[in-house]
């Protein structure tokens, strides 16, 4: 599958990280990008979208990411989502997985790391 035919659907309360890994993912090509602020806003983008891949930050306001991944994989078993936080701590991480979270990407973020994410992404499809 090619860069330009994903959908990205990023959801992270800063809008500093969201920027950051929609720049490090733009330099593979340009998908479509979505953007949420908070778990809510995901639920209901996800369900617009329903985009390839979601980045999921874990503490964010009006619903965290452990509820938001269960709200998301409820509607969507398959959905492809990857937990992006740097607070998320081991209990967290791990009830994400459990509930469907597919891999994880530790903050500050690492560019190589996410690269080799999409990469294997994309050479899956």
């Amino acid at each position: 599958m090619r860069i330009e035919d994903v959908s990205i659907l990023v959801c992270d309360d800063s809008i500093l990280a969201r920027k950051q890994l929609k720049d490090v993912i733009s330099t593979l090509g340009t998908p479509t990008f979505y953007e949420a602020a908070d778990g809510v806003d995901a639920v209901k983008k996800y369900k617009e979208f329903k985009p390839d891949i979601v980045f999921m930050d874990i503490v964010m306001p009006k619903q965290d990411g452990i509820e938001t991944v269960q709200n998301i994989m409820n509607f969507d078993p398959d959905a492809e989502i990857i937990i992006v936080s740097s607070i998320g701590t081991m209990t967290q991480l791990k009830a994400a997985i459990e509930l469907g979270a597919k891999d994880f990407i530790q903050k500050p973020l690492n560019e190589n790391q996410v690269i080799t994410l999409m990469d294997k992404y994309l050479e899956g499809r």
